[in-house]
């Protein structure tokens, strides 16, 4: 399966994003799809995931209550929205999957999209 990550930009903190994560080759529905992020200088780290069938969610301490995982099986889509942005959520946003069960190891997921600059201003 091949991940295009889009809808990366500058917003104020407060503000809002929405991130996709747009599938092809294969049904993003069969796999689990997750978001990481990294910052210059950290290693990357878990955002989200999403399970095979949409009803299992995991969230990073530092997101949950703002950030927002979902998918759109229609459009072969997973979206992160993220709301009530900080300046400490800039990163680089990187969607992945994996066929499994995935957890919150980056190695544990094979497939990776480009990744999104999302950058939030004080």
């Amino acid at each position: 399966v091949q991940l295009q990550a889009s809808g990366g930009g500058l917003v104020q903190a407060g503000g809002s994003l929405r991130l996709s994560c747009a599938a092809s080759g294969r049904t993003l529905s069969s796999y689990t799809v997750a978001w990481f992020r990294q910052a210059p200088g950290k290693e990357r780290e878990f955002v989200v995931n999403i399970g095979r069938s949409g009803g299992r969610t995991y969230y990073a301490d530092s997101v949950k209550g703002r950030f927002t995982i979902s998918r759109d099986n229609a459009k072969n889509t997973v979206y992160l929205q993220m709301n009530s942005l900080k300046p400490e959520d800039t990163a680089v946003y990187y969607c992945a999957a994996d066929f499994y069960d995935s957890g919150t190891a980056s190695g544990q997921y094979v497939y990776w999209g480009q990744g999104t600059q999302v950058t939030v201003s004080s």
